[in-house]
């Protein structure tokens, strides 16, 4: 992109720059420390110029927005356009208290549903679960059955809103609640918008919240993926997620790398089904993270429709351009929000918010100020909202596309990060893939070196966290509390006992009998799963008949 005579010329020039102005200045001003390092303790360099990214093609490794490879963005005119959807994740209690604060949500200005199940759910218990006791509505809602989620989504228009709901190993009985109840409110299969989770992978490499061993639980994806392709053909039927493999501890690079190489492997297993990559790829989605480190953050993403891009067009042989497109919604970092001071915390997400939008977000929440002492408070999730609609309305950012492109430091960090991920998909193809490398603990360790690593930087204070380890403030900070209805718990039960009594327990064993059948075979098992969530079968009846077929995870002793 640069002529080699002026690259020349700038060499020069530098040289004379560190030789007089540097030195001089260092001789009499040092600098604050050492070494500066990123978020993920990548070193970075003091300057940056057209040296460091004279290999760049311009066409060929940036382009243009909406066009291959992506770099700059997956519109021409990205936010000028349409701003991001602002998608505030909510969930806590009972199905009528979340639904109050989805509506609450929609009423200040919030423009997509995004679903926060409680842990019991997440596990594919019913609520009144020996297992799950203690845990009910903490850190979602409650969804035992078709009645809780027609309760959840009364009032709510779903042939206009579109949402996302943040569940893995039940993902498929929980998203045929969801067109149950759509069904029940008129609306059709093919009117539906919104994005399941559903990366089971990510559960084994970092969250945990597994159910069944990983090869079942690839086919339960694949059998979404197939489903939704048909028969809700504007569903994201997968939600590709880095965030809680950053928030486990890795790295950014970590992050970009293993997040890709799952959606690699997802659409590898899709064709290996028979599905046609054009089929089914333009409803892929992806889940980043948006953490501290402000330019990192931007050139990760930037990285991932590059690679993602490439890697769909000539690996898999994808011809419909709109397959090589990487749509991806951001959550700021929960792992970066501190119980002290949590009112910092306003500042943290404003940063993180900002570089997700000025890396090309297609969605965005924001974390509220009080969450690492509790689930938010309207209060505060009122601001964190705000934060999004001030970076819309009053910043200037989404006036124009990739306002960073082109920046030395972004580019030159840009192809860093991309080298980065390209090894480790190098190290993972040498250890057999992505099952073979869960199996052998190869990302988890990965992210357990990267956690320790940083927390040790803390602990050492090379790295300064405000308000915890440096500038302090031992006084007690007082900020409003959600609290839930101490009554919720039982009503859930008495919900649940209610539904077993009332509905056709006949036809309830029927549609488990032919779930169970077809988890035996090889259709695909969506159709069934409907069935029983239609009898009103409950959650945790339904994942009882695949626990039985598929059996249960166990880790492996290495960890």
């Amino acid at each position: 992109m640069y002529d080699p005579e002026e690259i020349a010329k700038i060499r020069h020039a530098q040289q004379k720059w560190l030789e007089n102005s540097l030195e001089e200045t260092l001789s009499r001003m040092p600098e604050r420390q050492d070494q500066f390092i990123t978020t993920s303790s990548e070193p970075v360099e003091r300057l940056y110029t057209p040296l460091d990214v004279d290999k760049i093609d311009y066409l060929v490794d940036l382009g243009f927005p909406g066009e291959y490879p992506f770099t700059r963005g997956v519109h021409p005119t990205l936010h000028r356009g349409k701003l991001w959807t602002m998608r505030m994740f909510a969930g806590f209690g009972t199905a009528e208290e979340t639904n109050a604060r989805f509506k609450y949500l929609l009423d200040q200005g919030q423009t997509g549903l995004s679903i926060a199940f409680d842990l019991p759910t997440l596990m594919g218990l019913d609520t009144d679960a020996p297992e799950a006791l203690g845990e009910f509505g903490k850190c979602g809602v409650a969804v035992s059955s078709l009645k809780d989620m027609e309760i959840l989504l009364e009032g709510i228009p779903l042939d206009k809103v579109s949402t996302s709901m943040t569940i893995n190993s039940p993902a498929a009985i929980i998203w045929a609640m969801y067109i149950a109840t759509a069904e029940k409110h008129g609306v059709r299969p093919e009117q539906l918008r919104g994005t399941i989770q559903n990366d089971i992978l990510k559960e084994y490499i970092a969250q945990k919240e597994y159910i069944f061993p990983p090869e079942p639980s690839m086919r339960l994806v694949v059998d979404t993926i197939e489903f939704g392709t048909s028969m809700v053909p504007q569903w994201n039927t997968i939600s590709i997620s880095g965030y809680h493999i950053r928030e486990a501890g890795s790295t950014a690079a970590q992050e970009l790398a293993f997040t890709l190489v799952d959606g690699m492997e997802y659409v590898r297993w899709s064709i290996e089904r028979g599905l046609p990559v054009d089929a089914f790829a333009p409803r892929l989605s992806f889940f980043f993270n948006a953490h501290n480190d402000f330019f990192e953050e931007i050139v990760k993403y930037r990285a991932a429709r590059r690679i993602w891009g490439r890697e769909l067009r000539h690996t898999f042989g994808a011809r419909d351009s709109r397959s090589w497109l990487m749509r991806f919604h951001t959550q700021t970092a929960g792992v970066s929000l501190t119980a002290q001071q949590p009112e910092n915390n306003i500042v943290r997400v404003a940063l993180q918010a900002l570089a997700a939008v000025l890396g090309g977000t297609q969605s965005l929440h924001t974390n509220s100020m009080d969450e690492a002492l509790a689930l938010p408070s309207e209060h505060a999730v009122t601001v964190a909202l705000r934060t999004q609609q001030i970076i819309a309305e009053e910043s200037g950012v989404a006036n124009t596309v990739d306002p960073l492109g082109g920046s030395f430091f972004i580019e030159n960090q840009t192809n860093r990060i991309e080298a980065q991920a390209y090894d480790y998909f190098r190290r993972i193809e040498e250890l057999g893939g992505v099952l073979p490398a869960i199996e052998k603990g190869f990302f988890q360790s990965e992210i357990s070196d990267a956690a320790y690593r940083y927390q040790r930087e803390i602990d050492t204070e090379q790295r300064h966290i405000v308000g915890v380890n440096a500038y302090q403030d031992l006084k007690p900070y007082e900020i409003p509390i959600l609290r839930m209805d101490p009554a919720g718990y039982q009503r859930q039960v008495d919900r649940l006992a209610e539904l077993r009594r009332e509905r056709d327990n006949g036809r309830v064993g029927q549609c488990l009998d032919n779930l169970r059948l077809a988890c035996q075979g090889t259709e695909n098992t969506m159709p069934y799963i409907l069935d029983a969530v239609r009898a009103y079968a409950t959650l945790g009846e339904i994942i009882g008949v695949m626990k039985d077929v598929f059996g249960i995870y166990q880790e492996p002793t290495w960890i």
